[in-house]
């Protein structure tokens, strides 16, 4: 059975060793914004440049894994229906909505989200890395141009991640405006 967080919200969890994350768009066209920390010591972390480093791409899907700041591998993606997340752009924020939204009404964003959702496991706010952004279509240009495009996936697309390690994680339904085509969804999440 799915666990459903709701549109422009997060949660926080548990997962333990071996164990595989399930995490599915129900609707499409949804972004869901993920962190992963090592639970014995939360100040490893994911890491999208040493992701980079050692997967050798920056187009992450079945096969890859994701590495922490200290160099070990936190998460390996055993299957995946949509092939399109970004690991570049932060978790939107206050100041992403200032910035880039001026004229819609200031949400905390996903920032606000995983910082609330993380404080009771002892992460603080200032300790939330560049999220691995679950169905975002980021594409680069040969000019080095990102652009922040609706994602690709359809009702039911899903990325499964196995932990390497035991985790806590961080989760959200994304908040921005163009990382959600305008609009906003639910993410569903199991742990098999």
């Amino acid at each position: 059975m799915n666990d459903r967080i709701a549109p422009r919200s997060g949660v926080a969890f548990t997962l333990p060793k071996d164990k595989i994350l399930c995490v599915t768009d129900p609707e499409g066209g949804q972004v869901g914004d993920l962190l992963a920390f090592r639970a014995a010591d939360p100040r490893e972390a994911i890491s999208n440049g040493r992701t980079f480093d050692y997967e050798e791409t920056i187009r992450l899907t079945t096969g890859n894994r994701l590495w922490s700041n200290r160099s070990n591998a936190l998460l390996e993606i055993v299957e995946d229906s949509c092939g399109v997340h970004d690991f570049l752009l932060t978790p939107c924020s206050e100041a992403t909505f200032r910035h880039f939204y001026a004229d819609k009404p200031v949400h905390r964003g996903c920032f606000g989200n995983l910082a609330e959702a993380l404080e009771p496991y002892g992460i603080a706010a200032d300790a939330i890395p560049v999220a691995f952004n679950l169905f975002m279509n980021v594409p680069v240009g040969s000019d080095g141009k990102i652009r922040v495009l609706p994602p690709t996936t359809k009702a039911g697309d899903f990325i499964r991640l196995r932990a390497l390690d035991d985790l806590i994680v961080g989760l959200t339904a994304c908040s921005a405006y163009d990382s959600c085509g305008g609009s906003f969804k639910p993410i569903d999440y199991r742990i098999e």
